[in-house]
């Protein structure tokens, strides 16, 4: 009998983790979900993402597979699985999948959003789950600046140096950037991203909303294929993977479509 695929919807608080990608230490969000998995499967098993987060940066719905030839109920992958994780992770749901099914290279798209608390006091009740500066910032400009980035670019200015991605050139479908209170949300969907791309395109977005730089300064970096001429890379403690997009064919719930986090107290 052939091996059977399994997807996961999986959330998880990147603070309590080293990232996704399995490390020798074992503190990963890929350790502690494969050695669940591989409890309820009776074997050893390997998970593939849709797309590995860093140290620090949070999933709403982070997408994944695994074969085994083990014969369960859904929800065995479900209950099952998050009887055995430690605080910080859950599956949301399980479906089993065709064989040419991959929750990496099937993807369509993505979806990120960063929270960024803005105001005069540091988080205390959101310390880890949200961004963070106290300077003032202009929305509308940051907004500006967004729009040239929608498109097909090389965004060499905005990938980390350690980036193993074979190509800078990337999709970007949409940008936008609101405010909600003390709260500036950045939402950002495209075909895929770069290693530290949307925290470095925040970084720059904020150097733009703080008057720091104009408007225009954003094309001139995009242009540059420069990752010195740049702004820092931001912290990873307000971002958030929110969703996959996969072609209408795969039986995923909701599609692996958008999922956003709620709107978190501030007041």
């Amino acid at each position: 009998m052939p091996p059977i695929r399994i997807a996961l919807g999986v959330e998880y608080a990147g603070d309590a983790f080293e990232g996704w990608q399995t490390q020798p230490h074992g503190r990963t969000v890929q350790d502690v979900l494969e050695a669940a998995v591989c409890v309820i499967a009776q074997a050893p098993i390997h998970l593939v993402c849709a797309g590995r987060t860093d140290t620090g940066v949070h999933a709403t719905t982070q997408v994944a597979h695994f074969d085994t030839a083990a014969v369960r109920p859904p929800e065995a992958w479900v209950r099952g699985v998050n009887s055995h994780l430690p605080r910080g992770v859950s599956v949301l749901w399980s479906q089993t999948v065709a064989a040419d099914f991959h929750a990496r290279f099937s993807a369509e798209s993505r979806h990120y959003r960063y929270l960024l608390l803005n105001r005069r006091v540091r988080p205390a009740l959101l310390a880890g789950r949200v961004g963070w500066l106290h300077d003032g910032l202009d929305v509308e400009a940051m907004t500006a600046a967004a729009d040239c980035l929608v498109g097909e670019h090389d965004f060499t200015s905005f990938r980390a140096a350690e980036c193993q991605a074979k190509s800078p050139v990337r999709t970007v479908y949409r940008v936008a950037v609101g405010r909600v209170g003390d709260l500036v949300v950045f939402d950002f969907h495209a075909n895929a991203f770069l290693h530290h791309m949307i925290r470095n395109l925040v970084g720059a977005l904020v150097m733009v909303g703080r008057g720091r730089k104009p408007v225009a300064w954003m094309a001139d970096v995009l242009a540059a294929r420069n990752r010195s001429v740049a702004a820092p890379t931001f912290a990873p403690d307000g971002l958030y993977l929110c969703g996959v997009e996969y072609p209408p064919r795969w039986p995923l719930p909701g599609g692996g479509r958008i999922i956003v986090p709620p709107q978190l107290p501030l007041g």
